[in-house]
């Protein structure tokens, strides 16, 4: 599930990502000749739903000009390349994503629902979570989301570079948990076998040659662990217990007394 061949967003030419983005009049395609079969629009849900269904893998300029009924080089006319299009992508995936007000919420509550918000995404759209985005695609999408989240750590006493560096402490949490889920899925998808199922086939083995007085931590916490979960991790817990976790790491920053 891991973006091939190191793919990163902002990858492509800056200036012409950034015209597409942010519909630069003449940008999204020619404004001369014969008439263009399809729009910018329409190459990238084009692209969501090959990247949505099959991975990242499975999204070629290629892919996306047979989705459409174009040849590859017609395609080339919208977005100039793969590069320019994974950013066009993800902005757009951010600025369709659903929003809460924040305004009447504790700063937990809004802390919990911007992870929430940022959990389902990750859910609709998993190659989002493999994605390197250390330079974000500077489009409407990104400012969107950006200007929202900041706002769960608005009013809260901490200077800017905090509520910069809180919010990227969140989002990196829910990164984590969100590729659990997805591999663990994807482990159940390509195998045929539930965890639970592949566990039952293991145990007899493992029973013979797993030490316990060995290992008596191993044997004692993972049994537990794997009775509660039916396997050897269970993403929704992880996400719930880590998120507690996250929420009490910000409190000492958020709620320590003022000087």
């Amino acid at each position: 599930m891991a973006a091939k061949g190191g793919e990163r967003s902002s990858a492509g030419d800056p200036v012409r990502t950034l015209e597409l983005l942010w519909r630069v009049p003449g940008s999204s395609g020619p404004t001369r000749g014969p008439k263009q079969r399809t729009t910018l629009d329409a190459v990238i849900a084009a692209a969501l739903e090959i990247a949505d269904t099959a991975g990242l893998g499975a999204l070629t300029m290629r892919s996306v000009a047979a989705k459409l009924g174009l040849t590859p080089m017609a395609t080339y006319t919208y977005v100039p390349g793969k590069a320019e299009l994974l950013d066009l992508m993800l902005d757009t995936v951010y600025q369709r994503m659903p929003r809460q007000e924040l305004g009447e919420m504790s700063w937990r509550e809004r802390v919990s629902t911007i992870a929430a918000e940022n959990r389902a995404l990750l859910a609709r759209h998993p190659w989002v979570a493999y994605l390197p985005t250390t330079r974000p695609p500077l489009g409407p999408g990104v400012a969107a989301k950006y200007d929202h989240e900041l706002r769960a750590f608005d009013g809260l006493g901490l200077d800017d570079l905090a509520m910069d560096a809180a919010l990227t402490y969140v989002l990196g949490f829910v990164t984590s948990t969100a590729q659990l889920a997805i591999d663990t899925a994807k482990a159940a998808r390509d195998s045929g076998e539930s965890d639970r199922d592949w566990w039952e086939r293991a145990a007899p083995l493992l029973a013979r040659v797993f030490d316990a007085e060995r290992y008596p931590l191993a044997a004692r916490v993972g049994a537990v662990a794997g009775q509660a979960h039916d396997s050897a991790y269970s993403a929704d817990h992880a996400y719930e217990f880590g998120l507690g976790r996250v929420l009490d790491g910000l409190a000492v920053l958020i709620e320590k007394p003022r000087p």
